[in-house]
């Protein structure tokens, strides 16, 4: 589906390059699709896309619009000692807001790779980055992370 400001290319292109940094950094990488709930068939481009999973990966399905309520995210996080997420995704105001804002009630430090993400609209995605996530984070672009 289209998506704005960044098209999903961008989105995934930028996504590659900040998980290949935080590999080579030793940080790790948390990728989370979403299952959704009472269809008989997942839509096309439902799983992971090509290449983006590697070794050593945390991966998670969700079956919600966060990804803490139906999955044992933040008991991974912990595992692994995490105290700060960066994020990037679909939808800007959708998956990645409402993942955010418990994560932040959770007590995680968080900050917004705003150009590896975006909505159905760039109105949408233009006010969560604007307004939204810089009342629980730091807003940044894949940029500082490279």
């Amino acid at each position: 589906m289209p998506v704005a400001p960044n098209t999903g290319e961008e989105v995934l292109d930028r996504s590659r390059n900040l998980a290949t940094a935080f590999r080579a950094a030793g940080r790790p990488v948390v990728l989370i699709r979403v299952d959704r709930p009472n269809v008989a068939e997942q839509p096309p481009g439902s799983g992971f896309a090509e290449d983006l999973v590697r070794p050593g990966d945390v991966t998670l399905v969700k079956g919600s619009v966060g990804a803490f309520a139906t999955t044992e995210l933040d008991a991974r996080l912990k595992d692994l000692g995490v105290d700060t997420l960066v994020f990037g995704g679909l939808m800007t105001n959708m998956g990645v807001e409402s993942t955010a804002r418990v994560a932040a009630d959770l007590g995680y430090e968080l900050e917004f790779a705003a150009d590896a993400m975006s909505a159905l609209t760039a109105e949408e995605h233009e006010f969560a980055v604007r307004v939204t996530f810089p009342r629980f984070g730091t807003v940044t672009a894949v940029a500082d992370y490279l």
